[in-house]
């Protein structure tokens, strides 16, 4: 996928809203004894990168290390006329860092009110000498909104077929 493209699909502004408010991100990548793996983790969107931060112990850790390739989803499913759906496939960069990143508070913010924050931030810090983090930089990017019908090809030609 060229650049702007991605810019496009990442800057349209229903995949910017997913970005900026979605509290989880599913990560999927390739474990240690190479089959797939998908989990749910808090996110922070930086701009140019999709940030996670982990105990520098987590199996993706490790996994990642060897295998930065990963494809992540952010979605909405409330009503099949509001899902909205963010596709990413990118490369993961790992780096241990000292304390707390900061991208790790900042993607419990999206969940937890102003006294909830304060007392993760007093746990999370108590609990972490270092942490890692993973800034995932986006390669490729598709974003869907069904109910505008903003859909993948093949649906949008099952769709356009069946209206005829």
């Amino acid at each position: 996928m060229n650049a702007a493209d991605l810019a496009n699909e990442i800057g349209h502004p229903g995949a910017e809203d997913l970005l900026r408010n979605a509290s989880l991100v599913r990560l999927a990548y390739r474990g240690s004894d190479g089959s797939p793996r998908v989990v749910p983790v808090g996110f922070h969107w930086n701009g140019q990168d999709v940030v996670v931060c982990t105990a520098t112990t987590a199996p993706k850790v490790k996994a990642l290390s060897a295998r930065p390739e990963v494809a992540l989803t952010i979605d909405t499913a409330d009503t099949p006329a509001t899902a909205k759906s963010l596709l990413i496939r990118g490369i993961a960069t790992v780096e241990i860092v000292e304390g707390v990143p900061e991208e790790y508070l900042d993607s419990s913010a999206k969940a937890l009110d102003d006294a909830q924050r304060q007392a993760f931030e007093a746990q999370v810090r108590q609990t972490y000498e270092r942490m890692a983090r993973i800034a995932i930089t986006p390669r490729w990017a598709r974003f869907y909104d069904f109910g505008a019908g903003r859909l993948p090809t093949f649906l949008g030609k099952l769709v356009a077929e069946a209206q005829r």
